[in-house]
């Protein structure tokens, strides 16, 4: 006589995922986006790999030494003083090239209205409220 087939039963996973842990990442999107807008012309796809490669690495240095800075000082919290010194130490903000110069020059409108008071007078929003 026929039997009925029976279902395989499934195999017993070992309880690791097999997956690789997805960390998150800036849009390859707003990468293309910013990166065409400062080129002002088309960026071949395999230059664009190579763009976006880069973005990544710099941003997680970017964050890495954030993170040395603020731990450094005995905090949990970036803050602007952090960016500062990030700053200063790769050379973008000097004595003759002021934070608030670099937010006039290339921020928009509405986040130099937000961070150019803050920038001159040492965090503290002017005026008070």
């Amino acid at each position: 006589p026929l039997q009925p087939l029976r279902a395989k039963p499934a195999p017993k996973s070992s309880g690791a995922s097999r997956k690789k842990p997805c960390e998150p990442g800036v849009a390859s999107s707003l990468i293309k986006k910013i990166f065409s807008h400062y080129v002002k012309m088309p960026v071949a796809r395999d230059a664009f790999k190579i763009v976006e490669k880069c973005s990544v690495r710099y941003f997680r240095q970017l964050s890495s030494d954030l993170e040395a800075y603020t731990h450094h000082a005995g905090r949990k919290t970036v803050e602007v003083a952090d960016l500062e010194v990030l700053m200063r130490r790769q050379g973008l903000v000097t004595d003759k090239m002021p934070l608030h110069v670099l937010i006039e020059r290339y921020l928009p409108l509405e986040y130099r209205k937000l961070l150019i008071p803050i920038a001159v007078s040492g965090n503290k929003v002017i005026p008070c409220k």
